[in-house]
């Protein structure tokens, strides 16, 4: 039962690595900034995950800690990353905005 247990979860890292390679795809062609943003949130949960079901295959406890603070970290980087993100898209359109009214202002 020990060693079924091990092949599956086993199983399960290999499947979610290959959806982190997946993600990292999304992240690069992604058509949208969002489409990126939501792939490396996706990444780093399944990187969380991978580390949690080390912990369970090494029965180290310290990993779940690990874990944590990867989530922690993660978490405040997609926080950043959005915030980033709306500062140039308010910008991009505070430009778009001005050169419309210059448009205007030059045809009359």
């Amino acid at each position: 039962m020990e060693q079924a247990v091990h092949v599956l979860l086993t199983g399960c890292m290999v499947v979610l690595a290959a959806c982190i390679f997946l993600c990292l795809i999304r992240a690069i062609i992604g058509p949208r900034i969002s489409d990126r943003i939501v792939a490396i949130n996706m990444i780093g949960t399944m990187t969380m995950i991978i580390i949690a079901i080390m912990s369970v295959l090494l029965s180290e406890g310290y990993l779940i800690d690990v874990a944590m603070i990867y989530a922690m970290i993660s978490f405040l980087a997609v926080v950043v990353l959005t915030k980033v993100y709306m500062g140039v898209y308010v910008e991009r359109k505070k430009k778009e905005e001005a050169a419309k009214e210059e448009e205007k202002n030059g045809v009359d």
